[in-house]
């Protein structure tokens, strides 16, 4: 009887465990839809090019102001020092704002920056004086083009005009911000991802002949 009950429960547990994977395997993931679905806004619609743009403008600030901060210690360069201190400045007004713009929008935000950004946070923790200054530019110039494609895409394209006015100045930001790394003198411009190549060019229309017009 012991032996018979015993063989029951192992038999139900089985049956329990074979339930719930079919269950995990057929629910839809949640987090999934919400990332691909255009949701309707008072500002427009918005997609998943503008939300991605909200949570990158988020994580530049999460590694890009204490960076800066450690800039006005660990760098040697007086120019590196001013150049993170205008980061800190900006990217605190801007995190601010895509705070702010998330909300009304309904967008969650991270709180840590991505794996890359702790990876290069953790690089430059190690390093100061000339060593610093270097990594320091070479990453942060890196990183802002990365960025810059994707916000002045976004600007170009949403159709959500609160996404739209906010693009528009993080480009303004971004922008100044390359400027600045690279007046450190410190970039290598050639190890810089080079611009795509362009489209070929579709064929123009054939021109119309007004004399053969019905």
């Amino acid at each position: 009887m012991h032996r018979l009950l015993r063989g029951e429960v192992v038999m139900f547990g089985g049956f329990a465990l074979a339930a719930a994977v079919t269950i995990l395997l057929v629910m839809p993931q949640a987090s999934t839809a919400v990332l691909t679905e255009v949701t309707q806004t008072a500002s427009g619609p918005l997609g998943p090019a503008d939300r991605d743009f909200l949570v990158k403008v988020r994580q530049a600030g999460l590694w890009e102001i204490p960076v800066g901060q450690w800039a006005q210690v660990r760098a040697d360069s007086p120019r590196v020092k001013d150049v993170g201190m205008h980061l800190v400045e900006d990217h605190k007004k801007l995190d601010a704002s895509v705070r702010q713009v998330a909300a009304r929008l309904a967008v969650p935000l991270p709180d840590r920056p991505s794996p890359d950004q702790q990876r290069w946070m953790a690089q430059l923790a190690t390093e100061t004086g000339p060593a610093f200054d270097r990594d320091f530019a070479k990453l942060l110039r890196a990183a802002h083009g990365k960025v810059f494609a994707v916000v002045a895409n976004v600007r170009a394209g949403t159709r959500n005009s609160e996404i739209r006015k906010f693009s528009g100045t993080a480009v303004t930001v971004v922008m100044r911000h390359m400027t600045l790394l690279e007046s450190t003198g410190l970039v290598d411009y050639d190890e810089l991802p080079e611009p795509p190549m362009p489209s070929p060019a579709a064929p123009a229309p054939a021109a119309v002949d007004p004399r053969r017009q019905p």
